[in-house]
This record gives C-alpha cells, structure tokens and sequence, in this order.
C-alpha cells in the first residue's frame, strides 16, 4: 500500500478467489487505482484487514471506504465494517450484470472482452463516487 494522503479513498475489493465475479472485482479496483483515479484512491489487502493489522485497521478507520464485493455475501463491506471502517458506497460484481444479461465474462482467471466491459463500467462509476467522495472530504477542510 503506498503512503495514504488525508483525502484518498479507499477502494477495496474482495477477494473471491476461484470466481469471475471476484476476478471483475479486483480488476476494477486496479483500473481506479492504477489508472482512472490514482490521485485520489489507494487500495489494501483484504487478507491484511481480516487479520486485524493494525495499519490496514488504521487505514478504514480513517478514510472514506468503496467496497467492490464479488457476491451477495459482501465480504469487504461486512470486514470494512467489522473494523471500524466507513463504507461509504458499496458495489457488487454481480449486480452489474443485470445490465448484461446472457454475458460471457470469462473465468477465475481470465476475463473475455464481454467481462472487461462490465469491469470497466464498475471501475467507472468506483472512480466517479471516489471523485465525489474526495471533493466533500475537501469541503469539509
């Protein structure tokens, strides 16, 4: 995890390990992260919240939290929350396929063009809440 500045939002997907929809979760963190908004967000390991480390417990509790869960069981969000965090907004992989109906994302490992459109779409509106969420976190400055 690089250096946390005050204003920067957490986004931090789930792990889901073994299914796409956890695969289109971590992507879309990544292309936020990475690429659509790297100045304003960061991102940790879930792994790391679980365990209850204290920088990672530090970090949710101080910063406006975006969960990207994979399922319905919305293990990030419920974590973020178990330590203190702010979930400020929530998303779900598979919500997003309602919007896609009879799409073909690919696997746990690999997505197909179909599922790298529905990731960029999460990614998308991830980076326009976190846009949203830094600026009132300015404004209350």
């Amino acid at each position: 995890m690089r250096s946390l500045k005050e204003n920067d939002v957490l986004v931090i997907p789930c792990s889901g390990i073994g299914k796409v929809h956890g695969l289109i979760g971590r992507e879309a963190t990544y292309r936020v992260t990475d690429e659509l908004a790297p100045e304003r967000t960061a991102t940790l390991c879930l792994a790391l919240l679980v365990k209850g480390d204290a920088e990672a417990v530090q970090a949710v509790r101080s910063h406006s939290c975006i969960t990207i869960d994979g399922c319905a069981k919305a293990c990030a969000q419920k974590n973020v929350a178990m330590a203190g965090g702010r979930v400020s907004k929530a998303f779900q992989a598979a919500e997003a396929f309602r919007n896609y109906r009879g799409a073909k994302p690919g696997s746990a490992t690999a997505l197909t063009d179909e599922g790298w459109v529905i990731t960029r779409d999460i990614a998308e509106s991830v980076a326009c809440e976190a846009a949203r969420l830094s600026a009132e976190s300015e404004a209350v400055q």
